[in-house]
């Protein structure tokens, strides 16, 4: 079984391009950056995780992903290898996307500066104290559950 599953952040906005030909497809790359588990004795270490994405999964990095979007991305490993213009194999390690999920409300990522619009609710709405809704305690109506 090849599966993998990292939650991290962008550390660069989704390159994406499309294939040539009648049906172009979309493939988005980006790096994401995973912070390791520590024990005692260690200091904090970061891995920058090489992601790909194809056809919707690749439309999808382009239009919601940017720099430090927390996204939590589940795929498979898959290696390859080519030769660079200096005559060196290069062996290639990247993880193919299958699944790429949001791991923050949209105000905490633009808290983080990782969305452009300030946070600002499309719909006109405001959202208030972490997105939950206000309650009126001061009414003597018992809840139904």
């Amino acid at each position: 079984m090849n599966k993998v599953i990292l939650m991290g952040r962008l550390t660069r906005d989704p390159d994406v391009r499309y294939s040539q030909g009648e049906n172009p497809t979309a493939v988005a790359r980006y790096s994401l950056a995973v912070d390791r588990r520590f024990s005692k004795n260690e200091e904090n270490s970061t891995d920058f995780i090489n992601i790909v994405a194809f056809g919707k999964a690749g439309e999808f990095a382009e239009k919601y992903l940017h720099k430090g979007t927390k996204v939590l991305v589940t795929g498979r490993i898959q290696t390859g290898s080519y030769t660079n213009k200096e005559g060196q194999k290069v062996y290639t390690t990247d993880v193919v996307a299958e699944d790429q999920e949001f791991c923050e409300s949209k105000n905490a990522a633009s808290a983080n500066g990782s969305f452009g619009n300030g946070g600002d609710s499309s719909d006109g709405s405001t959202a208030g104290d972490g997105d939950f809704m206000k309650f009126d305690s001061s009414t003597d109506s018992t809840l139904p559950f």
